[in-house]
């Protein structure tokens, strides 16, 4: 579904992904993960299209996508929940939602409440204004807007940031939930030990590189990992 060739993205003077390469196939949760800095939002960055590479290729469902403009890989089936969530804070939970399905031209009525059987919160207060809902909330309302897309490729960058031990299952849960339902998912995160727990591959960057790869329980099992991300 995804490839990604040999990129290599620069802020300024700074060489920030380094010959950079990784596959995400169909059906699959593939987590990426590494040290705070290592290069993991910028590499959904670049593959959203909010960033450039120098080199090599992007590949979304057979069509090379590196050159595409961010607004216009929504309707090719991407969709990338950023990290901080970016929803609308002065919106009502369910504006942002509709706002997730400007490029559904279908009955995105059906979708909302499809939305609302994964975040059954988001269905009490679909009145509310989002910008005071709870970070849990939020990363749910954030969640929940991109599903709208329909999307077949979902990006998620750091969806358990800044939240509580319980509600950071909870996201998991969920997110293992869409997976079951056929959401293809690419998962930034930095709970290493959560995010191998359900990823079927992994990678692992560090300092803007691939170090390692493998399948979830792989890495989950090795020394190396255990020792650099789990505290093993």
């Amino acid at each position: 579904m995804l490839k990604v060739d040999n990129i290599n993205v620069y802020y300024g003077q700074i060489h920030s992904l380094r010959d950079v390469s990784l596959e995400v196939h169909e059906n699959e949760i593939v987590a990426l993960i590494g040290a705070n800095g290592a290069g993991k939002s910028t590499t959904l960055r670049t593959i959203s299209g909010l960033l450039r590479s120098k080199t090599g290729s992007i590949t979304l469902m057979g069509e090379d996508i590196s050159k595409t403009e961010a607004h216009k890989l929504v309707s090719k089936g991407l969709a990338h929940v950023p990290e901080g969530r970016r929803i609308f804070l002065q919106m009502s939970v369910l504006e942002n939602l509709e706002m997730g399905a400007y490029t559904n031209s279908g009955n995105y009525k059906e979708d909302i409440e499809k939305v609302f059987t994964y975040f059954p919160r988001l269905k009490h207060r679909s009145s509310q204004i989002a910008g005071t809902l709870s970070g849990g909330e939020q990363q749910m309302l954030a969640m929940g807007r991109a599903l709208m897309s329909k999307p077949k490729l979902l990006m998620l960058d750091e969806p358990s940031m800044g939240l509580a031990p319980i509600l950071v299952q909870q996201i998991f849960d969920i997110i293992a939930e869409m997976h079951k339902a056929g959401t293809t998912i690419l998962l930034v995160e930095q709970n290493a030990e959560m995010a191998l727990q359900i990823a079927d591959r992994a990678y692992v960057l560090e300092s803007g590189r691939i170090k390692l790869s493998g399948t979830g329980r792989e890495l989950a099992n090795s020394d190396e990992i255990k020792k650099a991300y789990l505290g093993g």
